[in-house]
């Protein structure tokens, strides 16, 4: 019985991914695509707002996500390592769940002027980045080629090491 419901929730995960035009064995965005999120004033924001010759490090979260909520939290603690990088924390989440979502674990790197509040109102970012899961960090060098990918909160101590590492 065990065995079939770990089957059930596989199937339903691969189910799920693929609603949304998500290809599991294709590796994330090797480079940063083109696309079209929106600033929480409802601006455009694209690729070419960049900011150029910088690191770009996107974090992809769900508000209501507790490995987002780590993520975050693990993130501001070492924003220092960061400092050199724009940060991009992209959400398909409203504007009231991001605020609240950065109030409660992202209130180290709140106000930082390399961090940038995203949304995805258009739901591009699966699609284009081809993350695995909540959350997706995505650290692309300032040449924009993926430098590394992580889906693990635990593993974040990795990004910070390169981040540290690059921008010297």
């Amino acid at each position: 019985m065990k065995h079939l419901l770990n089957v059930f929730l596989i199937a339903l995960a691969t189910l799920s991914a693929t609603a949304y035009g998500q290809d599991l064995t294709k590796p994330p965005a090797q480079t940063v695509p083109e696309f079209r999120f929106f600033r929480l004033n409802n601006t455009p924001f694209t690729a070419k707002d960049l900011l150029p010759g910088k690191m770009s490090f996107f974090i992809f979260v769900d508000p209501e996500c507790d490995h987002c909520q780590h993520a975050v939290q693990r993130i501001g603690d070492q924003y220092d390592a960061f400092k050199g990088t724009a940060i991009y924390l992209v959400s398909v989440s409203d504007q009231n769940k991001i605020n609240h979502f950065m109030d409660t674990y992202g209130a180290k790197l709140k106000g930082k002027k390399n961090v940038l509040l995203l949304r995805d109102k258009l739901e591009q970012f699966i699609a284009k980045f081809n993350p695995r899961r909540y959350p997706s960090m995505l650290l692309f060098s300032a040449e924009k080629k993926l430098l590394d990918y992580e889906d693990n909160p635990d593993a974040v101590f990795r990004l910070v090491a390169i981040a540290r590492k690059s921008g010297k």
